[in-house]
C-alpha cells in the first residue's frame, strides 16, 4: 500500500517537473467572497423581545488579471456589488417583504425607523427587482464589505431556506462584469426556547410563580413566559430597578413593559453584547455570560442531562440553530469516526462546556478558539499530532503549539485577540476566502455552500488550485511563489503547497522506502523558480 502511495506521489511530482502549465484562469480577474459567519441568527418574532435583528455580512477580495490583490479599487477603476441568485433548485431570496415583523418594531427595539429591505448598517436587500447593491471598501482589511443585509430564511416563493445565495460581481468603469462569485448568505430564525418555556409543556422549573402566560400566539407565548420569570428572579435586586430606569423601561418590569406599555425589549440594552456593540447597564452581566452561566445547570429535557454536559452538541442545539439549520456543518462539524459513524467533534470540542462559555472572564464573540490549538504543526514539528479533535490540553486550557504554521494572526482584530475571521494568509487573502466561514469550513455538509468551490476549481473543498487566481504557475513572480505544485485536481489543474514543507513532509512519511526513492522525490519536487 505504501509503495503504491509513493508511486502516485512520484508520478504526480514528475508530471509537475515536466511542465508547469497554464490551465484555467487565463489572465482573468478573480473575486473571492464569503459570509463573515457560518450562520447568522435572527428572531422569528419581534413583538415581545429581541436578541438579534436580521443582519448578515458579506466580504470580498479582488485580484486583477495578473493575480495581484487589489488594494486601491479607485485606482483599479472597479466596484463590487451583490444581488440575489437562484440556487440549483430555483430558490431565490431578493426581499424581506412579508417575511418578518422586524420592521414593525425596529424603531422601538433598535431606534431605527428603517423601511422594508433596509438594514441597520445601511446595506439593503436587492428588492423585488433584484437591483445590484454596492459593497463598501474597507481599506484596513483590503476587502469589500456589505454589513447588515436584512435577509430572512424564507425565499420569494415562501419556502424555508437557510442558505440563500448572493452573487458578488466585480465591475469596471463601463459596468462590465470582470469576475463573480456565488456565496451562501446563511441565516436562521431557529433560536428557540420553547422546550423549557412554552406554556403547559415546558419545564416545571421554568414556570413563573405567577403561572404560565398561555398566550394564543405560540411565538409570543414562550417569550412572555421568559419576561415574567425574568422579572420574578430579579425583582429584589437593586441593580434591576436601576437598569430598568436607565434604559427607559417601566419600574413594574419587562413583562409589564410589553403587555401594558407596548414597549418591546431589546435584551442587549441591559446586557452588554459584542454582537450588537452595546455597553449594557451598570452591574448587569453581558448577555452571553448571563445566558450561558444561568442555563449551565438546567436539565436538557431530551436526555435528562445538564446542558453543561460536554458530550453532545444537542446541548447547544436546544437553543442555537440547530437541529434543522445545522449551524455546525463544516469540515470539523461533519467529521465522523469510521468505526462507528459517531461524530468526532462537538461544539464543546472548541468552545468548552456551557459554564466555560458563560464565564465572567470571557468576552463573547472575541474570546474564541483558534486554528492552531488543533492544527498544531506539520509532519516534522507538532505537538504529538498534526491535528487534534479538541482545542484543550486539559480542562479549559487551550493548546498553544510552538509551531505556528497554521496559526491565526495575533492581536487581530484587537490586542490579545486572535480570530480566524479576521486573519490573513497567502498574498494578503483573508483565511475565510479559501477555507470558508467559521462553522462552515469547506467542504460543507450543505450542497449550496460547496457551489462556491465547485464554480472556482471544479471540486469542493477549500480553494487550493493556484490557477483560481493566477493565470499559471509561471506567471507567479519567483519571490512571491508559494512553491511547487504537487497534486493534480479533478479538472487537471494543480494544487499548490510550500515546496520545502512538501518535500520534508513527504520524505518524513516515506523514510522507510530508502535513499534512492527519497532522492527521486527531491528531484521530482523541484520546480523552476
Amino acid at each position: 500500500m505504501k509503495t503504491k502511495m509513493l508511486r502516485a506521489w512520484v508520478v504526480a511530482s514528475l508530471l509537475v517537473g515536466l511542465s508547469c502549465q497554464s490551465f484555467a484562469g487565463g489572465g482573468q480577474w478573480t473575486v473571492v467572497a464569503w459570509n463573515n459567519l457560518g450562520m447568522h441568527c435572527m428572531d422569528d418574532d419581534y413583538s415581545v423581545f429581541s436578541i438579534l435583528p436580521p443582519f448578515n455580512t458579506i466580504n470580498a477580495q479582488v485580484m486583477d488579471a495578473a493575480g495581484h490583490l487589489i488594494t486601491d479599487p479607485a485606482a483599479a477603476g472597479i466596484t463590487v456589488t451583490y444581488q440575489a441568485i437562484a440556487n440549483p433548485d430555483g430558490s431565490i431570496n431578493t426581499t424581506s417583504l412579508g417575511k418578518t415583523n422586524f420592521y414593525d418594531y425596529a424603531a422601538v427595539l433598535y431606534g431605527a425607523n428603517v423601511p422594508v429591505d433596509a438594514g441597520l448598517a445601511g446595506k439593503s436587500m436587492p428588492g423585488a427587482a433584484n437591483t445590484p447593491q454596492a459593497m463598501n471598501w474597507v481599506a484596513g482589511m483590503n476587502w469589500f464589505e456589505a454589513a447588515g443585509i436584512p435577509i430572512c430564511p424564507t425565499d420569494d416563493a415562501g419556502h424555508k431556506n437557510a442558505y440563500p445565495l448572493m452573487r458578488v460581481s466585480v465591475k469596471n468603469a463601463s459596468n462590465a462584469v470582470l469576475a463573480s462569485a456565488d456565496v451562501v448568505v446563511p441565516v436562521s430564525d431557529e433560536m428557540d426556547c420553547r422546550a423549557c418555556h412554552k406554556s403547559g409543556t415546558g419545564s416545571a422549573a421554568a414556570m413563573p410563580a405567577a403561572g404560565w402566560v398561555n398566550d394564543a400566539n405560540d411565538k409570543r407565548d414562550f417569550r412572555l413566559n421568559i419576561l415574567r420569570l425574568h422579572d420574578e428572579k430579579n425583582a429584589a435586586k437593586p441593580t434591576y430597578a436601576a437598569a430598568l430606569a436607565s434604559m427607559g423601561y417601566p419600574s413594574q418590569g419587562l413583562y409589564h413593559s410589553v403587555v401594558n406599555a407596548n414597549k418591546q425589549v431589546l435584551c442587549a440594552h441591559c446586557h452588554a453584547s459584542e454582537a450588537l456593540g452595546t455597553g449594557g447597564a451598570a452591574g448587569v452581566p453581558p448577555l452571553t455570560a448571563a445566558m450561558h452561566s444561568k442555563h449551565a445547570t438546567v436539565i436538557n429535557p431530551t436526555n435528562g442531562l445538564q446542558l453543561d454536559n460536554i458530550a453532545s452538541r444537542n446541548s447547544c442545539y436546544m437553543c442555537h440553530p440547530g437541529s434543522e439549520t445545522r449551524c455546525l456543518r463544516g469540515a470539523m462539524g461533519s467529521a465522523v469516526n469510521p468505526a462507528d459513524g459517531s461524530l468526532v467533534m462537538q461544539c464543546q470540542s472548541c468552545h468548552g462546556n456551557m459554564a466555560a462559555v458563560g464565564a465572567s472572564t470571557r468576552t463573547g464573540w472575541l474570546h474564541e478558539p483558534n486554528c492552531q490549538a488543533c492544527h498544531s504543526g506539520d509532519a516534522l514539528a507538532n505537538e504529538g499530532q498534526i491535528r487534534f479533535t479538541s482545542v484543550f490540553t486539559s480542562g479549559t486550557t487551550m493548546r498553544v503549539p510552538a509551531n505556528q504554521r497554521f496559526a491565526t494572526n495575533t492581536n487581530t482584530p484587537a490586542a490579545g485577540i486572535s480570530l480566524f475571521r479576521f486573519s490573513k494568509g497567502h498574498g494578503g487573502l483573508v483565511c475565510s476566502a479559501c477555507h470558508g466561514s467559521t462553522h462552515a469550513e469547506y467542504p460543507s455538509l450543505h450542497r449550496d455552500d460547496n457551489l462556491y468551490a465547485w464554480n472556482k476549481q471544479g471540486h469542493r473543498g477549500k480553494l487550493a488550485d493556484c490557477t483560481v487566481c493566477h493565470a499559471s504557475m509561471a506567471s507567479i513572480p519567483s519571490a512571491a511563489r508559494i512553491g511547487c505544485v504537487i497534486m493534480p485536481t479533478s479538472r487537471g489543474r494543480w494544487a499548490s503547497m510550500n515546496a520545502a514543507n512538501a518535500t520534508a513532509a513527504i520524505i518524513a512519511a516515506h523514510r522507510s522506502h530508502g535513499r534512492r526513492q527519497i532522492a527521486r522525490l527531491r528531484r521530482s519536487l523541484a520546480c523552476s523558480r
